[in-house]
């Protein structure tokens, strides 16, 4: 199996804008920040895996031979739930996500899965190709 293409800022910023949303009629609603779902509210049969955020898999180490960051990217003092947060895919927690082409309503939807001690909880949010920003990798400063 083919991993998927991993996608950087400018390669997703012009995949939003390709796109041509339409009014969605699926079960995620809006997604304008990150929200919460249920496996059984992911409309999969309308969902095409467009590419990926991840950092480059090898051997089960990431590209850079470590964990991709948590560190979160709000120049402007937005919060993660914001629906006007920055999307900087090399940092937390767009560098944990896939992308999604919904053939309903043809936006384009990030998702990711956050793991804690006791729980999954899977979690969506519209790509918006004006809150892309092609920021640098947190350690690239050091």
């Amino acid at each position: 199996m083919k991993p998927p293409t991993r996608l950087d800022a400018p390669a997703l910023k012009a995949l939003a804008k390709a796109v041509s949303p339409q009014k969605c009629a699926c079960a995620l609603g809006p997604c304008a920040g990150w929200e919460s779902m249920t496996e059984d509210r992911w409309p999969a049969p309308h969902m095409t895996a467009m590419g990926s955020l991840r950092a480059a898999q090898d051997d089960g180490d990431t590209a850079l031979g470590s964990e991709p960051t948590f560190e979160e990217f709000h120049p402007e003092g937005t919060r993660y739930e914001s629906p006007l947060a920055p999307i900087a895919p090399e940092f937390f927690p767009y560098n944990r996500c896939d992308v999604f082409a919904c053939s309903g309503c043809q936006r384009v939807l990030l998702r990711y899965t956050e793991f804690g001690g006791y729980y999954v909880d899977h979690r969506v949010r519209a790509l918006n190709a004006d809150l892309v920003v092609d920021a640098p990798p947190p350690d690239a400063a050091a």
